[in-house]
């Protein structure tokens, strides 16, 4: 074979190198050069008047065209394609977005609707024209900065000299190529006020205002900034028992995608609903309908846990200064934005300051002019040049106070004056007017020396005529977490095989345990007194020979087990109670001492703490004399699930059987109301409304004189108009005095609450009736005050008890009428001193804090002296209290 010349080597193994093309030249100009047009053109907002280049053109546009009257929206878009160089479309849609923002443009036709999410019509249907406010505040040719258009053609602004915060009155949200902008909307009047504190040096804070209302969470708002947050829901609340009413809106939803969410959350199984109602027009109204039996509260939380309900917005500050991008807080923004409307104030200022004293300066030459007939000293004059010599000769004995240089152009105007106007020269008028202008010249120099006071002047006025009806629509709360756990729907169902060790929910030949959810966290015990918690699914293993399996509930306290193992083969068995508020999925923890062979003789898993009594019965074993006993575990304390336990016995157990089924060792649950959430808690948030045993029920009285006594749980929801909350005491009655609207006299009564959980009205169901005060008190007093009859004397206040006035009824009586006279107002007094009689306990067992349950939940540490200290074995194996 012949060798294959260098040459030829080196040429294949070019051919064989991928040609590589250099693209810095692309990077460098052509791409910096798209992003940088992107960013400034089209995307973010200029920090000068909060507008995007079209937005800025299309009022602009407006401007141009306006005579008072509508315009077609078509016929503004073609006028402002001579300063946009893109189509018309995305013209039209701009236009839209601003109409629909309600503040600079006023609108006639479909202009569509942001709470169903429905489009406008055409634009050829509908109309615009610039608003009161926008005329106000957004235009000023005389200190405008133009430039011009893409074409050359026509001559648009750099900026609109625009007096006020637009871009956070509006909002802003753009994506460009390498940054985005997502400025939230805020309140009209809030903005003023911020304005006016900036400029009084005060501090101030703003959070935003949505327009589709709401409630929302500003906990991480971070004025706007990168990393913050906005948490936004709806407001639901509940229309009857069995139907769910929605009349606000999350920001950045619809009703449309808000019904969408919802169904796909039924459809997943997350929530249970009949159907759905859509109402909405001018205000949003969305029925949800629940099948029987479902909890509305529940479902409440279930919606702000699996749908659009409940959203996440991220603010991110990003504005155009000096033709760069800047990231900025809503504060900053503000400051910038004042301190901008101070400057253009200034600017207007000094402008009408220049003319009125370019009148001040022409009507002074005027008179000068007239009064001393300088003009009859052209009539010689034969030459252009000859006259105005003349004039400027025969001005200057009289010119001294001028406060400029008299001009060529002021003389040319001088010969401008005809005839009739100076035979009909009215010297006091002339006077009168040069007075005025010194007037108004003072006062825009008094402005112009109090700049600051002139610009609050002028931010209180904006806020006195376009203030009304802006006030606040969003409702700001703090929002608890929905544990979804706690509120999603068991859609599936749960089995277990415990010999071979499997649970999961396609085991439908085997037992079934309960209904769950495919959110779930399953635990689970084994013989062998390991413990384990693990995800639902399909099919898992966790150990064989399954002793117990349930949902677990993450922090639950109130949750005890009862368990009493053989430590080892052959070995003591022990006893120890324990809960279980946090784990490591998928672990497996041993609840014996680990010795191999270790096995449980009993176990139960008890809700409310519950402290059962058990027979421990041995084996018979060489001279054991007693071989059975009760074991009590309300003698047992409660410590950590790792803890070793206290000893029941070293011999060797028979089998134990329960005796005698168990009542709660646990304190009563305090429980606290959180106004600002308006939620219940066991956290100490709030006011506390009292200690809750399991039978033990909460009494809410609402304004609309409806009341109802219910279980305190912790996913409850409160109406807005609820005026009592707290422990409801059955022999403790409640008074009332309304107003009967078919009577139309006053009335009180007193009742008990007979129906447990039944909600019922007190008052009579006429419109016109309205509960006018309620108490609780055992003994309550009231103070009525009569309204003065003309040509009578004002009647004396009347004090009533009410305990002596009417005696306990039902509470569908009417009551006694409290009085024929007209009444003004009606009061409640402090009530008349009385030692109410003392509950009766359900149990004089002594009870264990649930704190001695957090403060030993980590003792992994617990030493055997300490487990056994309570405890002594007898030769026989029973376990005896020291």
């Amino acid at each position: 074979m012949s060798e294959i010349p260098e040459e030829t080597n080196n040429e294949a193994e070019f051919n064989n190198q991928e040609t590589i093309t250099k693209v810095d030249g692309m990077y460098k100009d052509w791409f910096l050069d798209y992003a940088s047009y992107v960013i400034l053109e089209r995307a973010v907002p200029a920090i000068e008047d909060g507008l995007k280049p079209v937005q800025r053109r299309i009022l602009h546009s407006m401007k141009d065209l306006d005579d008072g009257r509508y315009n077609k929206v078509a016929n503004i878009v073609g006028h402002t394609m001579q300063y946009h160089p893109h189509g018309d479309a995305s013209i039209a849609d701009a236009m839209v977005q601003i109409g629909q923002k309600d503040l600079l443009i006023d609108t006639q036709g479909n202009w569509g609707n942001i709470l169903t999410g429905d489009g406008a019509a055409a634009s050829r249907y509908i109309e615009a024209r610039l608003s009161k406010f926008a005329l106000d505040v957004v235009f000023n040719p005389k200190i405008t900065e133009w430039q011009a258009s893409y074409d050359g053609r026509k001559k648009e602004p750099v900026n609109l000299p625009i007096m006020f915060p637009l871009l956070l009155a509006q909002g802003a949200e753009g994506i460009a190529v390498g940054l985005s902008t997502k400025v939230l909307p805020h309140n009209f009047i809030e903005l003023i006020d911020a304005s006016i504190k900036h400029l009084q040096g005060k501090k101030f804070t703003l959070f935003p205002d949505f327009p589709t209302a709401g409630i929302m969470d500003v906990t991480n708002y971070n004025d706007g900034l990168r990393g913050g947050k906005v948490r936004v829901r709806a407001k639901v609340s509940q229309f009857d028992k069995n139907t769910l009413v929605i009349t606000e809106i999350p920001f950045s939803t619809n009703t449309t995608t808000l019904i969408e969410s919802i169904l796909k959350a039924n459809e997943k199984g997350k929530i249970k609903i009949k159907k759905i109602e859509d109402n909405t027009a001018a205000e949003v109204e969305i029925l949800v309908h629940l099948p029987s039996g479902i909890s509305p509260d529940k479902t409440i939380d279930a919606l702000y846990a699996f749908t659009n309900c409940e959203l996440s917005i991220s603010p991110l500050g990003c504005i155009i200064e000096d033709n760069k991008p800047l990231f900025v807080g809503v504060s900053e923004m503000l400051r910038r934005s004042t301190e901008h409307t101070v400057e253009l104030l200034k600017q207007d200022l000094e402008v009408k300051l220049g003319e009125f004293e370019d009148q001040w300066h022409y009507a002074s030459l005027e008179r000068i002019f007239i009064e001393n007939r300088i003009y009859r000293d052209i009539e010689e004059e034969e030459t252009w040049e000859g006259v105005i010599k003349a004039i400027d000769e025969g001005l200057k004995p009289f010119i001294a106070h001028l406060k400029r240089p008299v001009i060529e152009d002021d003389i040319v105007r001088l010969t401008e004056i005809r005839i009739k106007r100076i035979s009909k020269f009215d010297i006091d008028k002339a006077q009168q007017k040069i007075e005025a202008l010194e007037a108004q010249i003072a006062e825009i120099k008094y402005h112009l020396e109090h700049l600051t006071e002139y610009a609050i002047a002028y931010f209180v006025r904006l806020k006195n005529d376009y203030g009304a009806g802006k006030e606040r629509k969003t409702e700001i709360r703090l929002f608890d977490d929905v544990d979804a756990t706690k509120v999603v729907m068991r859609n599936t169902k749960l089995f277990v095989n415990r010999e071979e060790g499997f649970i999961g929910t396609s085991l439908k030949r085997d037992e079934y345990v309960c209904d769950c959810s495919d959110i779930d966290d399953i635990i689970v015990f084994t013989q062998d007194g390991k413990m384990m918690v693990t995800k639902v699914d399909s099919k898992t293993f966790v150990g064989k020979n399954i002793i117990h399996v349930a949902v677990f509930k993450k922090k639950d306290k109130r949750t005890i087990y009862n368990l009493i193992y053989r430590d080892g083969k052959g070995g003591p068995s022990y006893v120890k109670r324990f809960s279980v508020t946090s784990i490591t999925r998928d672990r497996e923890y041993d609840l014996t001492n680990g010795l191999k062979d270790s096995l449980v003789h009993y176990f139960s898993a008890n809700p409310n703490g519950e402290a059962e009594v058990v027979t421990v019965l041995l084996r018979q074993v060489g001279s054991i004399k007693k071989l059975k006993w009760d074991l009590d575990f309300a003698d047992i304390l409660i410590k950590g699930r790792d803890s070793k336990g206290n000893l029941v016995t070293k011999y060797s157990v028979k089998r134990i059987e329960l005796k005698e089924k168990g009542i709660s060792t646990l304190k009563p649950r305090k429980i606290w109301f959180d106004d600002a959430v308006q939620r219940l808690n066991v956290d100490g948030r709030g006011e506390l409304v009292g200690e809750f045993r399991g039978e033990d029920r909460l009494l809410i009285i609402r304004q609309s004189g409806v009341v109802k006594t219910i279980i305190p749980e912790l996913t409850t929801h409160f109406d807005d108009d609820m005026i009592v909350l707290e422990k409801w005491i059955p022999k403790k009655p409640i008074s009332a005095i309304y107003f009967d609207g078919e009577k139309e006299r006053y009335f009180v009564k007193r009742f008990l609450i007979e129906n447990e959980g039944k909600e019922e009205t007190f008052i009579s169901e006429h419109p016109k009736s309205h509960l006018e005060i309620v108490s609780t008190d055992w003994k309550p007093v009231a103070e009525v005050e009569f309204t003065k009859e003309r040509g009578k004397d004002r009647k004396d206040n009347q004090v009533v008890e009410l305990e002596s006035f009417i005696t306990i009824k039902g509470i569908n009586a009417l009551g006694n009428q409290l009085t024929k006279d007209k009444v003004n107002t009606i009061s409640l007094l402090d009530p008349i001193p009385y030692e109410a009689p003392e509950e009766i306990p359900a149990n004089d067992i002594e009870v264990v804090d649930e704190e001695t349950i957090d403060a030993s939940n980590d003792s992994s540490e617990t030493s055997n002296a300490d487990d056994n200290e309570n405890y002594k074995t007898g030769d026989d194996g029973q376990i005896t209290l020291f």
